[in-house]
């Protein structure tokens, strides 16, 4: 125990401001936590354990959770901004890394706000109009696709390394540091046993399922690892 509440860096108590502890807080379980959970779910939950695809189509749970997952997030992520604001002029060079990289993972989650709500219609056989972005894989939406899931992944990737200086710049408790370690192998544990499964299923044929009449159908796959069960 001694150990485990002992700080990274040195000996001593582990202090902070409170205003930082809760910016921490913020954006640690926004990016630590919430946005990947729903990027996990985005990508190997479309179409579900048990469901009679390619009978039953468009499950949109994983949709559901996705979106309140990181909507949640990056609501957490602006809080944890306004917490900071004011707070870290004059600092050191861990903390100009810092807020660097910082930044640099807020604007890619900015980016993956404003693609999401500018990805286009969606169109198809159940919708009012047939046509659609999404049904007929336009170029707007191809783009789209290979933007969101690229800059998607790079941010958490980033958000890492950026939660790991901030665990240092504060002089974290070794537990803080233990515990986010467990969980991160956790996920990549989990990512790696449902890809290995074969859980990341193309998203258009997991709504509009195999039939080649459907446009998207006649086009590749956009992303790495991507399976289609059929067709």
């Amino acid at each position: 125990m001694d150990w485990l509440s002992t700080p990274l860096v040195g000996q001593g108590e582990h202090h902070i401001a409170l205003w930082a502890m809760w910016h921490a807080r913020s954006m640690v379980l926004a990016w630590g936590f919430l946005l990947p959970l729903g990027a996990l779910a985005a990508r190997f939950f479309k179409v579900l354990p048990g469901q009679n695809w390619p009978t039953q189509v468009d499950h949109t749970g994983w949709w559901h959770v996705h979106r309140a997952f990181q909507w949640a997030g990056f609501g957490l992520m602006l809080l944890g901004l306004y917490l900071v604001d004011g707070h870290a002029a004059g600092q050191g060079l861990l903390a100009q890394m810092h807020a660097g990289f910082g930044w640099f993972v807020v604007a890619l989650g900015t980016l993956q706000v404003a693609g999401g709500l500018t990805r286009g219609s969606k169109g198809g056989p159940t919708a009012e109009h047939i046509r659609g972005d999404h049904y007929d894989m336009t170029a707007w939406r191809r783009l789209f696709e290979r933007l969101h899931k690229f800059l998607g992944w790079l941010a958490l990737l980033a958000a890492i390394s950026v939660i790991v200086v901030g665990l240092v710049l504060v002089n974290a408790p070794r537990w803080m540091a233990l515990l986010l370690g467990v969980w991160w192998v956790a996920l990549a544990f989990a990512f790696a046993w449902l890809q290995r499964a074969g859980r990341c299923i193309d998203t258009y044929q997991a709504i509009w399922g195999p039939d080649p009449a459907h446009p998207g159908n006649r086009r590749k796959p956009i992303g790495w690892g991507i399976r289609r069960p059929l067709g």
